[in-house]
């Protein structure tokens, strides 16, 4: 009993107690927990806002749809995105990795209509994105890209040549960036490597073109398709160099005329010290260091990988690669070895991939031009391929187009066998040209005796096509005279060069040309000319075809006019060039033709916008002999307003320059402008009008076009605001040119023996020929100067005249308020510099004669002129004519009310002359 009592003791049963809680036990877990929300109301917002396409599908549900193993959920969902994001465009922006990176990974799909959506979605969005938003992202999708062209598919490979296309139309500058790769990338896919034969090792690795029969094309398709892009590529690479320089004549490193823009310099801010001009030490707008060193560029700096294509070892390599990969390419589509003499016979699929063959070769040559060492490039070349190319290009040289015509259109092609274009728009032309361009790039004048016999076939080959007369389009001209250009640096005798200068010449005689090819031809012959002029005067044998080219320049430039601005610029450039450097026979036909030119109703000076005026203006000075005729149009051309004033004081100081009042110290060109002929230029420039203009004035009578009044015989025609601050410019330059000539008494009573003889008399005067004269008389007049009666009464009627008009002129006419400071200001100085003129003036103002609304006219002038300080002594001597106006002015006013302008003349005498000591007393005390 004791043993089982201790053992209940042991484990003994708590009794629980109804009511009571039942206790912890003393190993039990704490399982309560306390929670918190977060709050993100700004993300659930959005979620419930984002756009949706047609389908209720947003942005986030169409890109989780790409994942799908299901290619045609694939495929809605790429087309849903092209959709959603036309209607749109701004979730591009917000969700542009996602959109990129998912479309760039269905570039290796296996589902062909997958492919064909992601090219389609992204031709859409390479329209809406810009280089720089995708330019982060785009090393993801040149991997994508790199990955399709790799591709064992060969359905992904054909697919990865559109998005290629993509990519290069959109992004040439991103995708040429990574070129090393994907060059790469176009060499697997037309070859593959094997071991060469000669050695066991891996030592030497070659490529050799692939054939895959399990293509949808053929093989010779294929490599087409490829190279096609590879060219574009290429075309890429060489347009984003650094160094642009474009084929054909666009190359002119060696010229040292290539087209500079001219400092233009204005001598008056000049001498005021405000403009500055910097001047170099060997001409031109940079300085020009000759230095055997080079700065390292920052590209430099990178391995050769990053450097891609600019790098000279990166480049020799892919060279090395390709062309032996090309010459095959070329093999398979040459003609036939065993073929007779028309063998140069091609079919169309052939001639695509030859020209596809050439224009890639062409591009390699014109990277290797750009490298640091070209000439080095250039003997590497032709070390390693001049074999080859003759071997395999030359053989069959010229090629011409197997194509079936009809018996009707057989002589649609007659005149150049060459120059047909095929039914798929391939230049077999442009085929041949880009071949001689190759091969001329590979030849020099120090192995001109070992080229000689290819040489002399792209010779003839190119003189034909040039004679032959045949639509050639700029394309073609500028590979033609590209070629024609080399040809002649090669071989630098008049006897080689002279047929091919002849041969272009007959091409630039051809009517109808379009305006690209005259330009190309324009600055060809600009180019030899530059040339040719370069040479010392001892050895420098001038070319016949050239000096007839320019000689007939001028009369070109008379012919065209305005039918084409931009060639008449290009002609007056080559004319302006041959000019400066004295050529004989451009001068010669340039004075013939300058009648032409400088005809101030039709001629080309008038005709042209300003720029080419200016130039035109600038040649004047490079004439051999200025004739009477020709200042009688240069002086129309002045005045008629059809060039700018400043335009027209450039060609006046020209003519000053030119004439025997220049000053030079040494001996200008004898009888270039006759000293009598210059003063008619400059007199008739002064004048502003012609005398059949004058003459047809006189018959104008009466307002608005006129401003008479009764105590003047001089009327006024009002010119235009426009005509009158013109010549009024021009006055103040002819009247500068007059002052410079050394016996101003001479030159004063020559400008009075023209005033006499073709003004006084008339009736009707502009008013800007009366201040004219007025501004000439007073900068030319001194005490030397003796001044004609007949001058005097002219020039008083004019200054009564004038300043009658501006007393009566109407304060809301704004078009002639503008001529008050002008007119007034030469009204008062020849008054101040001639006290008779005044006088006669003032004797002339009998107001007896004039109507009742005049007599304030003349009050008030009389005020003024006693007002005036220059005035006031000349004034104070004629005071007995003043008092006697207002004498007389006083009688025809009695009896009636006194108005304020009659108080403000007493007022004035008073004042200015009556109180003077010398005087005979108050008006007051006269009347």
């Amino acid at each position: 009993m004791t043993k089982k009592r201790k053992h209940q003791e042991d484990f003994q049963k708590v009794k629980l107690k109804v009511g009571k809680k039942k206790p912890k036990l003393e190993n039990a877990t704490e399982t309560t927990f306390k929670t918190k929300a977060i709050q993100i109301p700004e993300q659930l917002k959005e979620d419930g806002v984002l756009p949706t396409q047609n389908r209720k599908l947003n942005i986030k549900d169409l890109l989780s749809q790409m994942h799908h193993y299901s290619p045609g959920v694939k495929r809605n969902a790429l087309l849903g995105l092209k959709d959603l994001l036309s209607q749109y465009p701004f979730v591009i922006d917000a969700h542009l990795s996602s959109i990129i990176s998912e479309v760039a990974a269905v570039f290796t799909d296996k589902d062909s209509g997958v492919r064909g959506a992601a090219v389609h979605l992204l031709q859409f969005l390479a329209s809406k994105i810009r280089a720089e938003q995708i330019a982060p992202f785009f090393p993801l999708v040149s991997a994508h890209l790199s990955s399709a062209m790799t591709h064992i598919s060969e359905g992904i490979q054909e697919d990865s040549l559109k998005v290629l296309d993509v990519l290069l139309e959109a992004y040439p500058a991103l995708l040429t960036d990574r070129s090393i790769v994907l060059l790469k990338n176009f060499v697997e896919l037309i070859s593959h490597q094997q071991l060469s034969k000669r050695l066991k090792s891996r030592e030497k690795l070659t490529w050799m073109l692939s054939v895959n029969p399990n293509r949808r094309v053929t093989s010779q398709q294929w490599r087409l398709n490829v190279l096609t892009r590879l060219k574009k590529f290429l075309q890429a690479v060489v347009d984003g160099s650094s160094e642009t320089e474009d084929e054909g004549l666009q190359e002119q490193k060696d010229s040292p005329h290539s087209v500079r823009n001219p400092v233009y310099v204005s001598w008056k801010l000049h001498a005021n010290n405000q403009q500055h001009i910097q001047l170099f030490e060997n001409g031109g707008l940079r300085p020009k260091i000759n230095s055997s060193f080079r700065l390292r560029s920052l590209s430099s700096v990178m391995d050769s990988a990053g450097k891609g294509l600019s790098s000279a070892e990166n480049l020799k390599g892919f060279i090395v690669i390709i062309i032996p990969l090309l010459i095959e390419c070329w093999i398979e589509a040459s003609p036939a070895q065993s073929a007779p003499i028309l063998g140069n016979v091609l079919e169309s699929e052939s001639q695509q991939l030859m020209q596809q063959v050439l224009s890639i070769i062409h591009l390699l040559w014109k990277l290797t031009k750009r490298q640091d060492e070209p000439c080095k490039m250039e003997l590497w070349l032709r070390k390693s391929y001049l074999v080859d190319f003759k071997h395999h290009f030359m053989r069959h040289f010229p090629y011409s187009l197997q194509e079936t015509v009809k018996h009707k259109k057989k002589d649609s092609f007659k005149g150049n066998k060459y120059c047909m274009t095929s039914s798929n728009s391939v230049d077999l032309l442009l085929l041949n040209l880009t071949l001689c361009d190759i091969m001329v790039s590979l030849a020099s004048p120090s192995t001109l005796q070992m080229d000689s016999d290819w040489l002399d076939m792209i010779r003839k080959f190119v003189t034909e096509t040039l004679q032959d007369g045949s639509k050639l389009n700029s394309k073609q001209v500028n590979r033609l005279l590209g070629v024609t250009w080399r040809l002649m640096q090669i071989q630098q005798n008049k006897v080689a060069t002279e047929p091919l200068i002849k041969a272009v010449y007959t091409l630039y005689q051809q009517r109808n040309l379009l305006f690209p090819v005259r330009t190309l031809l324009l600055k060809f012959f600009s180019r030899v000319y530059q040339k040719e002029d370069l040479r010392t005067q001892r050895i420098r044998s001038r070319s016949k075809v050239l000096s007839r080219w320019l000689a007939g320049l001028p009369q070109q430039l008379a012919l065209l006019g305005l039918r084409n601005p931009e060639l008449s610029n290009q002609l007056i450039d080559i004319i302006h060039s041959a000019a400066s450097r004295s050529n004989k026979e451009l001068l010669q036909s340039l004075q013939a033709t300058a009648a032409r030119i400088y005809d101030p109703l039709e001629g080309t000076l008038v005709l042209l916008p300003a720029e080419a005026q200016r130039r035109l203006v600038q040649l004047v000075y490079f004439l051999p002999c200025l004739p009477a005729s020709l200042l009688a149009c240069l002086s129309r051309c002045c005045i008629m307003g059809r060039m700018s004033s400043e335009l027209a004081a450039t060609l006046i100081g020209i003519l000053r320059m030119r004439s025997s009042f220049a000053g030079w110290k040494c001996q200008v060109q004898d009888n270039s402008v006759n000293d009598v002929d210059y003063f008619s230029f400059l007199f008739s420039t002064l004048i502003g009008f012609s005398r059949e203009e004058l003459t047809s004035l006189q018959g104008i009578r009466g307002k608005p076009h006129i401003s008479q009044t009764q105590l003047s015989p001089v009327r006024l025609y009002l010119t235009d605001l426009d005509q009158f601050l013109h010549h009024w410019a021009v006055t103040e330059m002819v009247c500068h040119s007059l002052s410079t000539i050394p016996s101003q008494s001479q030159c004063f009573d020559i400008l009075q023996t023209g005033i006499c003889k073709y003004l006084v008399g008339l009736v009707v005067i502009p008013d800007s020929t009366a201040g004219s004269v007025l501004c000439a008389i007073n900068k030319l007049l001194d005490q030397a100067c003796i001044l004609s009666e007949t001058l005097h009464k002219f020039l008083a009627s004019c200054c009564y005249s004038l300043l009658y008009f501006l007393l009566t002129l109407d304060k809301e006419d704004a078009e002639h308020v503008q001529k008050r400071d002008m007119l007034w200001g030469s009204c008062i100085s020849a008054l101040a510099l001639l006290p008779r003129l005044l006088r006669l003036m003032l004797q002339s103002l009998q107001v007896s004669r004039i109507c009742r609304e005049e007599l304030p006219v003349v009050a008030q002038l009389l005020r003024l002129l006693m007002q005036h300080g220059q005035l006031r002594s000349h004034m104070i001597t004629n005071e007995f004519l003043v008092q006697q106006i207002i004498k007389d002015i006083m009688t025809l006013k009695s009896g009636e009310v006194q108005e304020q302008w009659l108080t403000d003349l007493h007022y004035c005498f008073n004042i200015y002359l009556a109180s003077h000591p010398q005087g005979p007393g108050p008006v007051n005390a006269v009347y």
